[in-house]
Parts: structure tokens; C-alpha cells; sequence
């Protein structure tokens, strides 16, 4: 494997290549995103009709796949109604908010090894910030201000309270979903997502196992962010008609789903990158570079099937989370709201806290006893990301079972209720038998 620190000669682009490339970059990847999105709902569909043993969208186009662009035809074709005592320019202006920060957020995900061209390599990000991480979450957090602004907006109680949950629910999930992240920032030393990308290749691991804990609840907290079942409790029908967006019609109510699938997206892609070592290729060390760092490259030699093939590894990661997003959707029930406020605060902020702290101390203990990201026991098993997988396994363990106490997720029946409930029954049925037999004797 590669060592950090490894140069190879390679060419850096030039200012012009540069700003053509970013630009390349930019108008691609925005349409990429805006076509995957439209697409997205024809596969919700369908996995939702394939659950549910049903046909599902099959009329425009061959299986269906027409109808998205008929969906959007009918958005933009459908009469746009402003209630007469909405606040007009907040209430156009939120579906903008919801869906520009779904949008940008994208534009700092690494999706595949750099390019080599002739005019030098292509880092393959749009924007490759020394502050990927906060970047993204400071504007994925953005886009509930959208929500509320279109509750408020609306000037209707239904609308309104969902706004209302939607920010409790943001400032509830955001809060553990930040630091969840901070056990890998101790890691990395950068928050920067092609260093994310570049310690799970120098370590050997992906971070789903060194970090287990802190997977389980980013992950809990991006099901919270996209407003997603179990936590859509801003827009639910059975309590506010739709939520946020009741009083939306045409192409403005359109937008509001166009950056919920955005979201999850963008999460989707987050999530590989930081916890399935994004592009990178499992047992294949060819593909493992950083790029430039003071001038230098650090890394192997970039090519032209690196790419191509780390970019197929990175769109199957975040295929198999988007699909995940759409499986849970149609499985899990509604969280109730006083649950939902249960779990982040009571159950997911203290235990990220004590995650930090326990990890803080293992990867003190380890970089005190000399322990390397590439030192392996046995020759093949990392060391550094073993230590730290059993730790967090353990914590996950323990996070699991108290979750499952009845405490906080009571009514949804959990291990504790079951077996209560259980001997209930046992206690009830004895006390039948013995009735019986009192009677027969």
C-alpha cells in the first residue's frame, strides 16, 4: 500500500484549465443531480409497488420510466393557486430555500479518483473545500428554514405546526448528527472529504465499522434531516393534512419534493464517502491518492480506468443507501412526535457525548503507543481501525440495549414490553388453571 507522503510526479492544472474545468463540472454535475433526482421518484415507486405486490407506474414510456417527465409536465401545466392571506414574497421564496441548499450541498463530495488529462489532473469535486464537512452541514441545515418559512407563510394552523416541528426537529437531530462526526475529525485531523476518503485507504477499513456508533447515528439523524419516515412529522397527513406545504400547488409544491429527494441524495453520497470510504475500492490499494498537498502529490499515479472504476464503486455506495432511504420509507412506522423528541435528546445527544469522550481516549492511548494507520497485526488486519471498531461495537452494543428498555421508544413495543407483557400473560393464564382445578376438585 502507498504510504502518506509518497510523491509521484504529476502535472497540476493550470489557472484557465482550472476555472474551464470547474465550470465543465459544475453544469454536469448539476444536471446529473436534476435527472438521478426526477428518477429517484419513479424508484421509490416502484420499490413501493414491488412491497406492496402491486404493478406501480407502467403506462409512459417503457416500464414506466416516461414518468417523471410527465409528472413534471403536469407540475408546470397545472394552475398555481396563492391563498389571499399569504405572505407573498416569503411564501414563494420558501421553496427556493428548501431546494438551493439540497443543490449545493453536493457540490463538495469527492465522487471519484482525480482525472489525469493533458492538461493536468482533475480533482473529481466541484468544489474542493479545505471545510467539506462544515460546509455541507452548515447549508444542509438551511434547508428547514424553508420549511418554516412556508409554514409561517401560508397563514394556515396546519401548515404552521409543521413548520414548528420542523425546526424541533432540526435543532433535536442536529446537535447528535454534528457530533457524531467530531470522533472522526480526531482521526482524519482535517475536515476535508478527500482526507476522509484517504485515512480509509491508508488505515485499511471503512469507517461504518471504526466508527460504528457514530454511523448508527448519523444515520438515525439523516432519516430526521430529510424529514423522512419514521421522523416526517412536518408533513403528516394523518394530523396535518400534508404539513408545510398544504397550501402549495403547481411547480412551487413540486420543488418542495424535488429537494426531499435532493436530500437524499446528497446524504445518500455523504454517507458513502464518510463511512464506506467514498470512491475508494475495497482490496484494491491502485486506487489509493490524495492529490496535491503543498505542491506535491501524495498518492499513486491518477489514470484514466481509475476513475472511471472508483466512479461506478461510488454511484453502487450511494445506490445502496438512496434504496435503503426508500425500503425504510415503506417499512417503519410514523414515529409519534413526543418519541421522536425522546430519542434525540434523551437517548442520541447524551450518548454522542460519551462516544467523543471514549473515542478521544482510545485514539490518545493509541497514538501514544506508537500505533500507524498501515500497521497490521498478522499482516493483513489493522491495528489502529481494529482497536477502534471493537471499542465502538461495544458502545453500540450497550447504546442498543438501552434503546430497547421501554424508556424512550415506549408504545413501539420494544424487547422490555414484549416480556412484560409476556408474563402478564403467563401470570393470568396460571391463575385460569388454578381456578380450574379449584373447581373440578
Amino acid at each position: 500500500m502507498m504510504q502518506a507522503g509518497t510523491v509521484q510526479a504529476v502535472q497540476d492544472m493550470s489557472d484557465t484549465a482550472y476555472a474551464v474545468s470547474s465550470v465543465v463540472k459544475v453544469v454536469l454535475t448539476f444536471t446529473v443531480v436534476m435527472v438521478v433526482v426526477a428518477l429517484l421518484t419513479l424508484l421509490e415507486r416502484k420499490i413501493s409497488a414491488w412491497m406492496q405486490d402491486r404493478m406501480g407506474p407502467n403506462r409512459v414510456g417503457p416500464g414506466g420510466i416516461g414518468q417523471p417527465l410527465a409528472d413534471g409536465l403536469k407540475n408546470i401545466l397545472k394552475e398555481e393557486t396563492h391563498p389571499g392571506e399569504a405572505a407573498g414574497v416569503f411564501f414563494t421564496l420558501a421553496p427556493m430555500l428548501s431546494i438551493i441548499p439540497a443543490l449545493v450541498t453536493f457540490a463538495v463530495i469527492p465522487f471519484a479518483a482525480p482525472m489525469p488529462t493533458r492538461w493536468g489532473v482533475m480533482p473529481m469535486v466541484v468544489a474542493d473545500l479545505p471545510v467539506g464537512i462544515l460546509f455541507l452541514l452548515a447549508f444542509s441545515s438551511l434547508g428547514v428554514y424553508g420549511i418554516v418559512m412556508a409554514g409561517w407563510a401560508s397563514s394556515n394552523k396546519y401548515a404552521l405546526l409543521g413548520g414548528l416541528r420542523a425546526g424541533a426537529q432540526m435543532i433535536s437531530y442536529e446537535i447528535a448528527l454534528g457530533l457524531s462526526l467530531m470522533s472522526l475529525f480526531f482521526v482524519v485531523g482535517n475536515v476535508g472529504l478527500p482526507q476522509v476518503v484517504w485515512t480509509q485507504q491508508r488505515m485499511g477499513t471503512w469507517f461504518f465499522f471504526t466508527f460504528a456508533v457514530s454511523f448508527a447515528f448519523f444515520w438515525i439523524s439523516s432519516f430526521a434531516e430529510t424529514n423522512r419516515l419514521p421522523f416526517d412529522l412536518p408533513e403528516a397527513e394523518s394530523e396535518l393534512v400534508t404539513g408545510y406545504h398544504t397550501e402549495y400547488s403547481s411547480m412551487k409544491f413540486s420543488m418542495f419534493f424535488i429537494a426531499e429527494y435532493a436530500h437524499v441524495l446528497t446524504v445518500s453520497a455523504l454517507l458513502a464517502t464518510l463511512f464506506l470510504g467514498g470512491w475508494d475500492i475495497p482490496f484494491l490499494q491502485r486506487d489509493d491518492m490524495l492529490g496535491f498537498v503543498d505542491g506535491r502529490w501524495v498518492g499513486n499515479v491518477p489514470a484514466l480506468w481509475i476513475t472511471l472504476v472508483t466512479f461506478l464503486s461510488f454511484a453502487i455506495k450511494t445506490f445502496v443507501f438512496i434504496v435503503i432511504f426508500m425500503l425504510v420509507r415503506w417499512t417503519v412506522p410514523r414515529f409519534r412526535y413526543d418519541q421522536v423528541m425522546d430519542l434525540g435528546w434523551k437517548i442520541m445527544l447524551p450518548a454522542s457525548l460519551a462516544a467523543v469522550v471514549v473515542t478521544a481516549a482510545t485514539v490518545l492511548a493509541l497514538d501514544s503507543a506508537g500505533v500507524t494507520f498501515e500497521q497490521r497485526a498478522l499482516g493483513f488486519v489493522p491495528v489502529y481501525g481494529g482497536v477502534l471498531g471493537v471499542v465502538n461495537v461495544a458502545m453500540l452494543a450497550v447504546v442498543v440495549w438501552a434503546m430497547d428498555r421501554g424508556r424512550t421508544l415506549s408504545a413501539t413495543g420494544s424487547l422490555d414490553e414484549r416480556r412484560a407483557r409476556a408474563k402478564q400473560t403467563a401470570r393470568l393464564r396460571a391463575i385460569e388453571l388454578q381456578t380450574a382445578e379449584r373447581g373440578e376438585s
